[in-house]
């Protein structure tokens, strides 16, 4: 099922704060859409965060 975008962020509004585990839940490796791009989030076994295009 396709949303619709969100809004674009109101220029001087404090950010977001999401915890990696509300993306990650019990993967290890998450797929992230960005327009037609596509991102990878993976966690290492060092528990450092990268993500790569």
């Amino acid at each position: 099922m396709m949303r619709d975008a969100p809004p674009p962020p109101t220029p001087g509004a404090a950010p977001s704060v999401l915890e990696s585990r509300s993306l990650l839940g019990e993967a290890r490796e998450v797929i992230i859409r960005h327009g037609s791009e596509i991102y990878r989030l993976k966690l290492t076994r060092h528990d450092k965060l990268i993500l790569t295009k």
